[in-house]
């Protein structure tokens, strides 16, 4: 098991660059055994990327990873059980579904995997499946999926889930006729999946916006995508530059990715200067309080919640931090009232009292961006901080240790 001992108050100044979006890339790489030879640049340096490359591998599909750039070769795929070890390492396991039926017609898979932030039932990709012909046994936590054929339907998500939108996308490139998605998820990186599968053949229009069509194709090649960059990891470096940084500089971004972010970041009186790809961030002693709503795309995003309520304990007021998509996001409460935070939790919504100064201790990462949200609070906490099952926090930041100490921070990872 890995910790991170951090030693906060350092000031951090510099140019963090940003990865790959992990969002993407982990629904790009089961896209490609859609296809024949593929390559994916600019692919995050994260676990949840060697897990999926093992299921790929599994799968009999060759890969050649060079620095960030991944070559996968589907063409001998060879369709076989998906065992609970390897899909429960993560989510997006779950993404095999919707390549393998739409590929295949057939689908043996364990229950997915990832964070404990609340009930994650699948059943918006089941149903979505079933529209489009295949029949679903789920036997304890195996899921076998199968259809003679799969036929274009209208689809009508009752949430906007990024999940079952890509999910029933990647089946639909090979039902017959034409699919369409209502209600669908609108983030960003559902074009860049749509834009890999038209590369390879698909044709596929509407990604970015509530409705998307999928005309079914017979077949699909390979082709070259570049991973669009991770308005996740900007915006948590973002927010930790408004918490300890001097000109901190987030590098390789598109900044209308993070408006919602940095929308409220102005209200509160953070010092921003922002670019088309780059934003410039310093803290400040004098914070407004600020409400805080996640909401789906393109509202406040969840996975942004947890390091944004690092920031309103130090706000001169009573914030509101409210989570409206996943039950368990308060998980890193405790740590951070350990740590000597105001906080009162009420349900999915948080009363935060500021400003509070935070002090180091151990704590636990309950899960990936609840992680996160403890290595920001570490960064500006006295002494210095212990982080236990940082497992989680690896699986979503790219070399988070050198990014962080590059530019200022005193980070360390050992194992115990």
């Amino acid at each position: 098991m890995k910790r991170m001992l951090i030693t906060g108050k350092n000031k951090l100044t510099g140019t963090i660059n940003i990865g790959g979006a992990k969002n993407s890339a982990v629904a790009l790489l089961p896209a490609a055994i859609l296809g024949s030879i593929s390559k994916i640049k600019n692919v995050p340096n994260i676990s949840d990327i060697d897990a999926l490359i093992d299921i790929l591998e599994l799968l009999n599909c060759k890969t050649t990873l060079i620095d960030s750039e991944l070559i996968i070769d589907a063409t001998n795929l060879k369709n076989t059980l998906i065992p609970h070890k390897n899909s429960n390492r993560l989510r997006a396991s779950y993404y095999f579904m919707g390549a393998l039926l739409g590929r295949e017609k057939y689908v043996e898979i364990y229950i997915p995997g990832g964070c404990n932030i609340g009930a994650r039932p699948i059943d918006i990709h089941i149903d979505g499946f079933k529209a489009l012909g295949a029949t679903v046994d789920i036997d304890n936590d195996k899921y076998t999926l199968k259809a003679d054929k799969l036929v274009g339907t209208d689809i009508f998500l009752r949430f906007q889930s990024v999940g079952a939108t890509i999910n029933i996308m990647l089946a639909a490139t090979y039902a017959e006729g034409t699919t369409i998605i209502h209600n669908a998820a609108e983030e960003a990186e559902i074009i860049n999946i749509a834009e890999f599968l038209n590369a390879m053949g698909a044709k596929i229009t509407g990604a970015g916006t509530d409705c998307i069509t999928i005309e079914g194709q017979q077949e699909l090649h390979g082709a070259e995508i570049s991973v669009l960059p991770d308005r996740i990891e900007a915006g948590t470096y973002i927010i930790l530059g408004a918490l300890i940084g001097d000109n901190l500089c987030i590098k390789n971004i598109i900044s209308k990715h993070v408006e919602a972010l940095t929308t409220k970041l102005k209200e509160m009186g953070v010092p921003l200067i922002i670019n088309d790809d780059n934003i410039i961030v310093s803290s400040s002693d004098n914070l407004n309080p600020c409400n805080i709503k996640t909401l789906v795309y393109p509202g406040f995003p969840t996975d942004i919640g947890q390091p944004m309520s690092v920031l309103l304990t130090q706000a001169n007021g009573t914030s509101l931090f409210e989570e409206t998509i996943w039950e368990n996001r308060m998980g890193h409460v405790p740590s951070l009232k350990k740590m000597g935070a105001n906080i009162v939790v009420n349900g999915m919504s948080a009363i935060i009292n500021g400003p509070t100064k935070l002090h180091g201790c151990e704590v636990i990462a309950t899960d990936l961006r609840g992680g996160a949200a403890l290595v920001l609070a570490a960064l500006i906490a006295e002494g210095t901080t212990i982080i236990t099952d940082v497992e989680h926090i690896l699986r979503g930041y790219e070399n988070i240790i050198e990014k962080l100490t590059n530019v200022g921070a005193k980070i360390e990872l050992d194992e115990i």
